[in-house]
């Protein structure tokens, strides 16, 4: 990206209470300080219950940033539940010719794999609400030096290969629960030969044993090449036993290989990955 870039500023997922408009005004001139043209999507605040505009409403004003040939890049601030109700709404050829780059993360997992799955389209998992967060310091510099300097500070995070020694493949997933929204749907990617990334914020064994147990019974470990563990926050939080890492290994066997990274997730001082890249990772001696 260089300087005066067109930016714009999406809610696919749930609506920001109009309390956090001071907050959105903080991150529109951090992004402003940067360099960055950001520019509002028209669904952004509650309008009725967790809703900015409808399903169809949501997905115009997505289009409507695609469609505009000086967008660089889309920032979705949102998360929560309901991002999937646009899906059948969308442009994907549309989408497919676009410059423009789609961000977001948790809950925007389902938009940003049915893209990927329609289009071969990459998008970047991460939340650029970190900008004003605990780390934003840090974040502001990272984001800077990858976004408008092309430097890989924002995309490079640190893992170890916890079974097996190394994986290849392309990137596909994020958080746990909202990828498995688009089980049974068209937008589910296909997963041969990817690299399952698996991420979440709430939930503890119960809830990551039902997950797990669906993505087995789909037949989805037989098919990837290895998986990506990001943060589990609330069951590192709570110490959770099994652990995230032993419960994939119960549930995915013993051949297939797992790594595992505490800078991917919803932790403020998240790492991004692009989804839809190759990427290759090996155990360091």
């Amino acid at each position: 990206m260089k300087k005066a870039s067109k930016t714009a500023l999406i809610s696919c997922s749930n609506a920001q209470p109009r309390a956090n408009s001071e907050k959105l005004t903080v991150l529109k001139t951090t992004l402003s300080s940067l360099g960055l043209l950001p520019v509002f999507g028209d669904c952004i605040y509650e309008k009725e219950s967790v809703f900015s505009g409808t399903a169809k409403e949501r997905a115009e004003s997505l289009m409507s940033f695609y469609r505009d040939p000086e967008i660089r890049a889309i920032f979705d601030i949102s998360g929560g539940d309901i991002a999937n109700e646009i899906l059948p709404y969308l442009d994907y050829d549309v989408i497919a010719k676009s410059n423009a780059v789609f961000w977001g993360y948790s809950d925007l997992t389902t938009v940003i794999n049915a893209i990927f799955t329609k289009t071969g389209k990459q998008s970047v998992l991460y939340q650029v609400r970190n900008l004003i967060s605990l780390h934003a310091q840090e974040q502001r510099a990272n984001f800077s030096a990858s976004f408008l300097e092309g430097k890989p500070d924002l995309f490079s995070f640190h893992y170890e290969m916890i079974q097996k020694d190394s994986m290849e493949g392309t990137v596909v997933g994020g958080n746990i629960r909202c990828l498995l929204k688009l089980a049974g749907t068209p937008y589910w990617p296909d997963m041969n030969g990817k690299i399952l990334l698996l991420e979440s914020l709430g939930g503890l064994v119960p809830q990551m044993t039902a997950h797990l147990n669906q993505l087995k019974q789909m037949g989805v470990f037989e098919q990837i090449n290895g998986i990506l563990l990001g943060t589990f926050t609330k069951m590192e939080e709570e110490k959770a036993y099994p652990s995230m890492p032993e419960l994939v290994k119960r549930y995915a066997g013993k051949e297939l290989p797992i790594a595992k990274t505490n800078e991917i997730g919803h932790n403020t001082n998240a790492k991004a990955i692009v989804i839809g890249q190759k990427m290759n990772f090996t155990k360091f001696s």
